[in-house]
């Protein structure tokens, strides 16, 4: 079994890039990655860069950027970069994307280049949209878990080349679609990283797209089953109220669920609440469209489980029912999977949660899905993964990265043995990678001005995870004023490794030591039938 290289210090490296952008070409001359091509070299002085689109990136240290592309196949068109700054702490890391991917993301780029990271990104082979991989099955393999593997493969190549030193560590960190290629990198490649962060992760892919189109049908194959901005206002208010104080939470000021899966809630009692809201009112459609979202995609055919519902407290939140109603706005964006696999013209409403699953599950499944529980070949080499969740995310909903975790455990054989190498971290509040009424910020999205210490850093715990076996009992979780870091802290609140959840106990809501660490049921999630789990 390969081990990976232990030390207590990583070196600062300093690399003179100076003498402009000739030179760099140069130490590139040579290349000899498969399929790869180098398409630009660029010496970034300290201070900021302006992109394609015009965006400005400001506040960077100095940097070597290097775009390439990679076709491990003739239908492959992988784009990545990778950012080398002249002041590298000796690590490489690998970061994700989101959605459907189609572009460089560069925000990540931004955060690992200023921490002294050599850092990459991928364009997962979907440029310019996903639209354009109709008919390119071998499109969809890159998107599903090749980009990722050959945009790592071939950093490390280039790393080594450029410093004339491979990475001491290397780190995985994405959510969404980013979490995906953490979990596709833990499963798949073992050897590729000996830390992944997988926030939110979109893993069970084809099921999470049939659960948007399932709400998606059930407020639009009817009359008046749309929800206007403050109908949904109404209705998370109106949950939250009902769960409110009994499930940890601080009882007067919260206008979140800490933990929702404690949370029974009738629609009809919307009906009856009507009156407390002046000009608020749902028809018996939209009360009926509710159940359905809350219910969960199931076969039409079979009553199986498809995918876990919308959690209770999303609905109002970024991406949530506004977006998963929305007629332009969702089929363009979250409902590709389907074109793929059915064509261009492939007509949404018709589909068949029975036979037409079937059929997207056989030619996507095994690519895109990264469902395997079995991740014990990185836990024996040493790697560590960190698993966050926010429990009012209505686009990635917490139940299912919380259902795999368990999935974990049992493969493993209890929780002890999955949490010395495996923690999940559920954060109340949080909404899609951030945001959200609650916390909001583990420091994945390096904006704000906290410690980047193990206790605020969810990147910082994990090194100290890997690299001096420092595994993370809590983190400081932080919620922003407007979920806006420069608008300065709302409050904060301890987070714990599964299952335990923080639980108020006197003072002030706002302040960290007003709770303390309670273990909460394990499970307690909508399970999918086995066969909706490949």
């Amino acid at each position: 079994m390969l081990e990976y290289l232990k030390s207590d210090v990583i070196e600062v490296n300093r690399v003179d890039i100076s003498e402009g952008d000739g030179i760099l070409e140069g130490i590139f001359e040579n290349v000899d990655i498969p399929g790869c091509t180098i398409t630009d070299v660029q010496m970034v002085t300290e201070g900021s860069l302006t992109l394609a689109d015009d965006r400005i990136i400001t506040d960077l240290p100095a940097f070597c950027r290097v775009s390439l592309q990679l076709k491990p196949t003739t239908q492959s068109n992988i784009r990545v970069e990778l950012w080398l700054p002249q002041e590298w702490n000796g690590r490489f890391l690998g970061t994700g994307n989101g959605g459907s991917a189609s572009y460089i993301s560069y925000n990540p780029l931004t955060f690992g280049v200023r921490r002294g990271y050599a850092t990459a990104n991928t364009d997962m082979g979907t440029s310019p949209n996903a639209f354009e991989a109709i008919s390119h099955p071998e499109r969809w393999v890159d998107f599903g878990y090749r980009a990722t593997h050959e945009m790592t493969v071939a950093a490390k190549s280039l790393i080594q080349l450029f410093y004339n030193r491979s990475a001491s560590y290397a780190y995985f960190m994405g959510c969404s679609t980013g979490g995906q290629q953490a979990l596709m990198e833990a499963q798949r490649y073992p050897t590729d990283y000996q830390g992944i962060i997988a926030g939110a992760p979109a893993n069970n892919r084809t099921h999470l797209h049939t659960g948007f189109l399932w709400n998606f049908k059930a407020t639009n194959q009817g009359t008046g089953a749309h929800f206007s901005k403050e109908q949904m206002a109404f209705i998370t208010r109106k949950v939250v109220e009902h769960g409110r104080g009994k499930d940890g939470g601080a009882l007067h000021g919260d206008n979140f669920l800490t933990d929702p899966r404690l949370l029974q809630f009738n629609p009809e009692t919307l009906a009856a609440s009507q009156g407390d809201d002046e000009g608020v009112s749902l028809t018996d459609e939209q009360i009926s469209a509710l159940k359905l979202i809350y219910a969960g995609p199931t076969n039409p055919r079979t009553g199986e489980r498809i995918y876990t519902p919308l959690p209770y407290g999303s609905e109002d939140c970024g991406g949530g029912l506004d977006l998963q109603q929305d007629p332009e706005r969702l089929p363009s964006s979250l409902l590709y999977p389907f074109n793929w696999v059915f064509g261009a013209d492939f007509d949404y409403t018709t589909f068949d949660f029975d036979r037409d699953l079937d059929t997207l599950n056989e030619r996507l499944a095994p690519i895109l899905n990264a469902n395997n529980p079995d991740v014990s070949e990185m836990k024996a080499l040493g790697g560590k993964i960190l698993l966050y969740t926010g429990m009012s995310d209505p686009l990635v909903p917490y139940q299912d990265a919380l259902h795999y975790y368990e999935r974990v455990i049992e493969h493993q054989g209890s929780l002890d043995q999955t949490q010395d190498f495996f923690r999940l971290f559920l954060v109340p509040g949080m909404g899609h990678c951030g945001g959200g009424p609650g916390l909001n910020d583990l420091g994945q999205g390096g904006h704000s001005n906290l410690p980047r210490d193990r206790e605020y850093d969810i990147l910082s715990a994990l090194v100290e995870w890997v690299e001096h076996g420092k595994a993370p009992e809590k983190f400081i979780a932080t919620a922003f004023k407007d979920g806006f870091a420069p608008n300065g802290i709302s409050f904060q609140r301890p987070i714990y490794p599964y299952p335990k959840l923080p639980e108020y106990v006197s003072g002030d809501p706002n302040l960290p030591a007003s709770y303390r660490e309670v273990d909460h049921p394990r499970g307690g999630v909508l399970i999918p039938a086995a066969k909706y789990l490949v």
